[in-house]
């Protein structure tokens, strides 16, 4: 066993942790975008947007993690999750600059 560890490289290493992390904290980030963003934008009452924007950041959340790990490098699944971060954010940003927050 001990030698099956050390025949991976450090590189290969730090790339899954680096995965593993973007998976864990941007999937969260990106989901938590979205039910907020879908929350504000939504045009139902507050109680149903809010329970359809917690629906859908689970199957955002299963997207970012499928995403991270079916990337080619660490680096495009971290960029594939932040851009859609900062894109959520300003459209949350403007609703709450609009007044429907």
């Amino acid at each position: 066993m001990k030698a099956k560890l050390a025949a991976l490289p450090l590189s290969y290493r730090l790339a899954v942790t680096s995965r593993v992390l973007a998976a864990v904290f941007g999937g969260y980030l990106v989901a938590a975008l979205a039910s907020v963003t879908l929350t504000l934008w939504l045009p139902l009452s507050r109680a149903e947007a809010v329970v359809t924007g917690m629906t859908v950041s689970f199957l955002v959340y299963l997207v970012a993690v499928l995403w991270c790990f079916a990337c080619r490098t660490a680096w495009s699944a971290w960029v594939g999750l932040l851009v859609p971060s900062v894109i959520l954010a300003t459209v949350s940003g403007a609703a709450r600059g609009l007044g429907y927050a």
